[in-house]
């Protein structure tokens, strides 16, 4: 009798070339009951933009929804639509984009996630974008430049400012990592030193729920959780064997989160 309280769509959100046309199929005359009671938040893919690194404004992407560039549902300004913030109850939300804007350190984009994170005073802070800094399924973070970068440049970023969770799409599988930090390499690079606690962090089994052991939310380098929940429409399969995942599976499914308190 409750209904969710907000929902991410991690790029790609239709397809093949991101057109207007394509999304009363895709989404509006799908879930018309869902969207009259749950904001839908966005980021963009390279399927939104028919694969286009300078998509105009005009995009369709841009024209059916309306994102915050002014900090007016929480967070920093960005003054762009491309990427944004917002908070939502103990939650903060950032989104990134990992295909139309600059991923290079010291960009705008990354400039103003680090200073938005640094006036950032909520609980739990949750960013994501489309291309995961993680995955061995259709899409391979080891050999491609949107993938590597944003593990590179942007993850340090979002790590020192206490990151709990990173949600990406892009690769067709599910796949959760386990709390770890510090990880800015290649696949054969991750290491146990990487895992800031043993175990999977299921709760009631093995080692239990994973515990962040400092008093301030915005400790840095305290282990973050990485998902690629990109199986929504489509499961295409790979290796899935990346070592910073405890599990990866070539599945069909959405991903539910639930917050409650500081679970």
């Amino acid at each position: 009798n409750r209904a969710t309280d907000l929902w991410l769509m991690l790029g790609d959100n239709v397809y093949d070339t991101g057109a207007d046309v394509d999304y009363d199929p895709a989404i509006f005359n799908v879930y018309p009951a869902t969207l009259r009671t749950s904001v839908l938040w966005p980021t963009i893919g390279n399927h939104d933009t028919a694969q286009s690194q300078t998509p105009s404004l005009t995009l369709p992407y841009f024209q059916n929804f309306s994102l915050p560039t002014r900090g007016e549902a929480g967070g920093r300004a960005s003054g762009t639509e491309n990427y944004y913030s917002f908070d939502y109850a103990n939650i903060h939300f950032i989104c990134l984009d990992s295909y139309g804007s600059s991923r290079a350190a010291g960009s705008t984009m990354l400039t103003w996630l680090a200073n938005d994170l640094a006036q950032n005073t909520k609980l739990w802070t949750v960013a994501f974008w489309h291309h995961p800094p993680y995955t061995k399924g259709s899409h391979d973070s080891d050999t491609e430049s949107n993938l590597i970068d944003m593990r590179q440049n942007a993850l340090p970023i979002l790590e020192a400012g206490g990151v709990d969770l990173i949600l990406g799409g892009h690769s067709h599988s599910y796949e959760r990592s386990y709390l770890i930090d510090g990880h800015y390499g290649l696949s054969t690079t991750f290491n146990e030193t990487l895992k800031k606690q043993s175990g999977g962090g299921r709760p009631g089994v093995d080692t239990g729920s994973y515990k962040k052991l400092s008093s301030d939310p915005q400790a840095p380098h305290a282990g973050a959780v990485y998902a690629v929940a990109g199986s929504s429409g489509q499961a295409s399969g790979g290796f899935l064997n990346h070592p910073a995942m405890f599990v990866s599976w070539n599945n069909m499914g959405s991903l539910v989160m639930d917050v409650d308190g500081n679970t």
